[in-house]
């Protein structure tokens, strides 16, 4: 499994409107995209502002499609002005 882990630190006046947006897009991912096979959303509970991203593709194939579907790319462009900062992680799921 391909994994990808983001973490966004929202503006203050836009954090709302962005937990409401995250939300349809982890939606919109699971249900539009076969090998997107988890999308969790949290929230830092001592940072209001700051909201992570833990999401599993089949591959990185997966991924890179993903990035080129019409609801990601409306997504990024919708938060784009509401995010002061965007770290996002590659990473690999060992199996057990």
């Amino acid at each position: 499994m391909f994994v990808i882990t983001v973490k966004f630190v929202i503006n203050e006046k836009d954090i709302d409107k962005f937990k409401t947006r995250i939300l349809q897009q982890a939606r919109d991912s699971l249900e539009l995209e076969k090998d997107c096979h988890e999308f969790d959303v949290c929230h830092d509970p001592n940072d209001k502002n700051v909201v992570f991203l833990y999401e599993t593709y089949t591959d990185k194939d997966a991924f890179d499609i993903h990035l080129q579907s019409n609801h990601y790319l409306a997504f990024n462009e919708e938060v784009t002005p509401w995010v002061k900062e965007k770290i996002v992680t590659q990473l690999e799921k060992q199996k057990l």
